[in-house]
């Protein structure tokens, strides 16, 4: 493990390595609290929709276990991917590089549609039925 310290030689340089370094550590901690939240979003949904008894069409159940999981998986890929990118963008900091991960944000961005459809699909069953 390095340690960065502000030398003689260069403290501006120490400096702006730590800085990325903490801004890394910030985006991957924003990561992870946004898959808790979505991993939350499942449960709440299904531990609702069956603890108040919403409907009691097949259907609408499965689609309310279904996106249940979904987030599930969908929270545990963006904790995955998260820290895959954190460690990968150290590296790229200690070795002075910079290339943007367009993508697993692209791949997020897709699951994370996928989700939001579930969830209108599940409310438009609801509203509808």
């Amino acid at each position: 493990m390095e340690v960065l310290k502000k030398g003689k030689g260069q403290p501006e340089e120490s400096v702006k390595c730590a800085q990325q370094h903490l801004a890394n550590e910030r985006t991957y901690l924003a990561w992870i609290r946004t898959a808790i939240s979505i991993i939350g979003v499942g449960f709440l949904t299904t531990s609702l929709h069956f603890t108040i008894k919403i409907s009691s069409i097949p259907t609408i159940n499965i689609l309310a276990i279904l996106l249940g999981i979904i987030a599930c998986v969908v929270g545990f890929i963006i904790g995955v991917l998260s820290t895959i990118q954190y460690t990968r963008k150290r590296r790229e900091i200690q070795e002075g590089l910079f290339i943007p991960s367009n993508h697993s944000i692209l791949f997020v961005s897709i699951l994370f549609s996928l989700l939001v459809f579930l969830i209108f699909m599940y409310l438009s069953f609801l509203l509808f039925k």
